[in-house]
């Protein structure tokens, strides 16, 4: 009976360490899975299923816009601190981004000195007047030459191209004369005419951007108008040009902000009046020093970047609140033109 005894107790103890060993390789395969599974759960999060949807992707992916945004952002940021300072300030190299003390006179004086409300009216005309012609005309103009049977298309082409290849200041003096004896200088109409007939400024680059867009739309939707009787102009502002927004838009802003920037044209042909904030913004150094028109070399103030930079951020800042205005119909145009045949 003891021997019995004994040999039951042994094996009692054997199946309570068997019990245990295997209780203990469950719980360490529980625990390989349970590290393996949140292994694979951090590597999915750094890395991402895909090459876009990891943490470390994003990182990198924000830290190169931050870069990118910067290199643009810094000549803004630093014109808008340099607008602020003082003039002990701007001569402190220890200043460098933050003024000790905030003055809003650099502005007053660019205001005055650029005459702003009434050159930003010239500017504002002839930008947003010689624009909205110009995508109208280069639509048309790329319609024709994408859709319509016309004659000597290639070579109109060829030539819309050649125009775009020529610097301006070969044809400036020509220019000159024809304008002079039309009576256009000093005028609006100096940028407006050549608007009109599709050669405003890079009017020849619109034109191959409306002929490309145009040339890439299906046949099928000219083919479904023409059979129930609808004109190549009905066509044209009913289908093709509602079909063109992004494209309109595109060309839109381009045009608006070189217009708005525009320095080399105005200097020939608005010399006198009509002057717009480009031409302003060159003559603003005699404005804020008097002496330099005259025989003395007596300067008032020598340093003037404080108001020169609060004049080039008052010229600027028109485009931005444009384009920020028309950023979200931009992007929805872009992604809305997509059409398959």
């Amino acid at each position: 009976m003891a021997i019995q005894s004994q040999s039951q107790d042994q094996e009692g103890t054997y199946m309570i360490a068997s019990l245990k060993l295997e209780l203990e390789k469950m719980t360490h395969n529980v625990r390989t899975l349970l590290w393996s599974r949140n292994a694979q759960r951090i590597k999915v999060l750094i890395m991402g299923r895909n090459l876009s949807d990891g943490l470390l992707a994003k990182l990198i992916i924000y830290l190169l816009l931050s870069i990118v945004a910067y290199l643009y952002l810094q000549p803004v940021l630093y014109m808008v601190s340099t607008m602020f300072k003082t003039l002990s300030d701007l001569l402190d190299p220890t200043v460098k981004w933050i003024p000790r003390e905030v003055t809003w006179e650099n502005i007053t004086k660019a205001w005055k000195g650029l005459q702003y409300p009434i050159a930003l009216r010239n500017t504002a005309i002839l930008s947003l007047s010689c624009s909205i012609v110009q995508v109208f005309v280069c639509a048309m103009t790329g319609y024709a030459l994408a859709r319509l049977s016309v004659p000597f298309k290639g070579l109109i082409t060829a030539l819309v191209i050649m125009t775009f290849l020529i610097p301006p200041q070969i044809i400036i003096i020509p220019l000159y004369v024809i304008y002079s004896k039309l009576h256009l200088l000093n005028t609006i109409f100096v940028f407006l005419v050549p608007a009109i007939f599709g050669q405003g400024l890079k009017g020849a680059l619109f034109i191959l951007i409306f002929r490309q867009f145009f040339k890439a739309q299906p046949m099928s939707l000219e083919e479904a108008a023409k059979l129930d009787g609808a004109s190549t102009l009905r066509l044209f502002f009913g289908i093709m040009l509602p079909l063109a927004r992004s494209a309109c838009l595109v060309v839109f802003l381009f045009s608006f902000i070189w217009y708005w920037n525009m320095y080399y044209e105005p200097s020939m042909f608005l010399a006198k009046s009509f002057t717009p904030l480009s031409i302003r913004l060159d003559g603003l150094e005699q404005v804020l020093n008097p002496s330099l028109l005259g025989n003395t070399f007596t300067i008032t103030n020598p340093v003037t970047e404080s108001t020169k930079m609060a004049a080039a951020f008052m010229i600027i800042l028109p485009p931005i609140l444009v384009f920020m205005f028309l950023q979200r119909w931009f992007v929805s145009g872009i992604e809305r033109t997509g059409l398959v045949e």
